[in-house]
């Protein structure tokens, strides 16, 4: 078994465009549950409807690859008001509930047949990358970056993706350590106080949900110019459940926790992955074939969550105050 190959293959996933992606996400989902203290099960409805927006115009209609990203946005900050008018004066339980309902009602509406000519139904859509893969200044060829080695494409892909990411946090730093993000967080902490001084708690609450839903949908546009196909079975309920495990193992309510969680758990899964793979071709878990590792790799997803529960339950760089909150 060889160490090497195994830690570079999970660096290059740690830091490459599929885990960006997710940081996308998972900043979303911390302005939703680590500022604002909305249980939202369903980020990956905003990733859902992202994806989508960006294809569609493309594929369906033949617009520009930037009318995509507009209908993307649009799309998110729709879905967060349609999600958000009936479901935020409910409590914290009823409202993940409902998020992760949305969600995949949402995923069932995208594949059913009768939608068909404009999402392709259970055949997805295909073909809309091409704008963004002729921006690419980069020469064609493989670079290497230490240990790490990336194609053009995959290089403009992360130089695409964790630009956003640094805008988000940008964005995110600014507003939490404003007025607004100092609301925000009391409305964590003690809603009917923050109510009882005059403050439209409503009003806030869907602002949060609607910035972090953009960020959601940026990361499903994302992973569809990534893919250069999508369809609605990859964005099924699990998403988000890494999403939350990502986020809580960095640590919720702090700018960089989404970043860090993750970056550490796509290092996790990929060394997990090699790992047993390695052992198997070594015949020493000869019992283990390779459609096994798959749902082995979920078994650990969950022990990691029940171990953080217990021993961490803030997190990595997380403060244990902000995970004693009486989310609403």
């Amino acid at each position: 078994m060889d160490i090497l190959n195994i830690l570079t293959a999970s660096l290059e996933s740690a830091i490459g465009p599929i885990a960006a992606i997710y940081v996308l996400a998972a900043i979303g989902l911390n302005m939703h549950f680590g500022y604002t203290g909305l249980l939202n099960f369903g980020q990956v409805g905003f990733m859902l409807v992202g994806a989508y927006g960006v294809a569609i115009p493309v594929v369906v209609y033949g617009q520009p690859l930037w009318v995509g990203l507009l209908v993307c946005v649009a799309c998110s900050a729709l879905l967060a008001l349609l999600l958000g008018i009936p479901t935020l004066r409910l409590r914290a339980d009823y409202l993940a509930i409902a998020t992760i309902a949305v969600a995949e009602v949402g995923r069932l509406l995208y594949r059913a047949e009768f939608a068909r000519p404009l999402t392709g139904g259970v055949y997805g859509l295909q073909g809309f990358a091409t704008d963004f893969n002729e921006l690419n200044p980069i020469p064609s060829g493989r670079y290497d970056f230490l240990v790490v080695s990336y194609s053009s494409r995959q290089l403009w892909l992360m130089l695409a993706i964790w630009g956003l990411v640094v805008l988000a946090l940008a964005i995110t730093a600014l507003l939490i350590h404003s007025p607004w993000g100092r609301v925000l967080k009391g409305i964590r902490e003690d809603e009917e106080a923050v109510r009882s001084l005059g403050k439209n708690v409503f009003a806030y609450k869907m602002q949060s949900l609607v910035l972090g839903g953009v960020f959601g949908g940026l990361a499903g546009a994302m992973i569809a110019l990534n893919q250069q196909n999508i369809t609605a079975d990859q964005f099924m309920p699990q998403v988000t459940f890494y999403l939350w495990a990502m986020l809580l193992l960095g640590g919720a309510g702090r700018t960089l926790g989404p970043v860090i969680g993750p970056m550490v758990m796509w290092f996790l899964l990929t060394a997990f992955d090699e790992t047993l793979r390695a052992l198997s071709r070594a015949e020493v878990l000869p019992f283990i074939g390779n459609a096994d590792i798959g749902a082995l790799r979920h078994a650990f997803v969950g022990i990691a969550l029940v171990l953080l529960i217990i021993y961490r339950p803030q997190g990595i760089i997380g403060n244990r105050k902000e995970m004693l909150v009486n989310v609403k």
